[in-house]
């Protein structure tokens, strides 16, 4: 009977007593895990990684705002082409485009620059413009892949070390060490992965979806500056020249044709035969 109540008593004592402590145990071991380490170079290889994955969510956050729509192709500055084209202010026009410094403002600045060479000029300097603009957009997108790639690499150094330290504990022991002397450099190996793949898989996304994005938008600035020059075309200048009948044509063929005399004169049917009877 006594013997069960002290049971009862430190079952209840468990309950009421272990939540708080384990509570406090998991706390401490999780910030432990994660963001700390009990070796100097496997802590300054999980914070290296921290600052990175740090780094990779702003720069990328930055880009998404920086190169939208609005900032690559201002639907204001297509207008303000278009009416200036329009009523045939070139010299506004190309001041205009000078002076903004969006996707679309450069292309058209290029593309009026060559104005006195034509059209086939004009379109030229469009592709060109567009794919040195794309590139300069591009070149900062690729930090992100930058360090998509280096982040496995740093996690793998420290799974490396990680894995050096452990075993060096096995050796010093003599092959008998216990889990508790082998735990420091695993766990070491463990979170310095962990975190390379925490800063890696974020960061290659990122870059994916946004140089996907500007692929489409810088596309789609090339064909909205080329139907800004639209009012370049020969065509759209001056009427196209009067098609003419393709029957006209063959029967104009034929009148030039039958008024030359022909240089030998063709034998009627009934002299030949007379010919051949002598």
């Amino acid at each position: 009977m006594a013997r069960g109540r002290t049971l009862a008593l430190a079952l209840v004592l468990l309950l009421t007593m272990s939540p708080a402590a384990v509570a406090d145990t998991t706390t401490v071991t999780y910030l432990q895990m994660f963001f700390f380490s009990g070796d100097m170079i496997g802590l300054i290889i999980v914070w290296l990684l921290l600052l990175m994955s740090a780094f990779s969510l702003g720069f990328a956050i930055m880009l998404f705002m920086q190169y939208g729509r609005s900032r690559l192709i201002p639907q204001e500055t297509r207008a303000e082409l278009e009416s200036m084209l329009a009523d045939k202010k070139y010299r506004e026009a190309i001041n205009f485009a000078q002076t903004d410094n969006s996707y679309l403002g450069r292309l058209a600045s290029s593309a009026l620059g060559e104005a006195n060479n034509g059209y086939g000029a004009m379109e030229r300097a469009i592709e060109e413009a567009g794919d040195m603009e794309t590139t300069r957009i591009l070149r900062p997108v690729e930090y992100l892949n930058v360090v998509g790639n280096i982040a496995p690499m740093i996690g793998l150094f420290g799974t490396v070390y990680g894995m050096i330290v452990a075993f060096q504990q096995l050796v010093e022991a003599g092959g008998g060490a216990e889990p508790a002397e082998l735990a420091a450099g695993i766990s070491t190996a463990l979170v310095t992965t962990f975190w390379g793949l925490v800063v890696a898989i974020p960061a290659l996304a990122a870059y994916a979806t946004i140089r996907n994005r500007i692929d489409a938008l810088t596309s789609e600035g090339m064909v909205v500056a080329e139907q800004i020059i639209t009012p370049f075309k020969p065509a759209a200048k001056r009427g196209a020249a009067p098609s003419v009948p393709v029957s006209s044509a063959a029967a104009g063929v034929s009148s030039a044709g039958g008024s030359r005399q022909r240089a030998t004169p063709k034998p009627e049917v009934g002299d030949s035969k007379d010919a051949s009877d002598i």
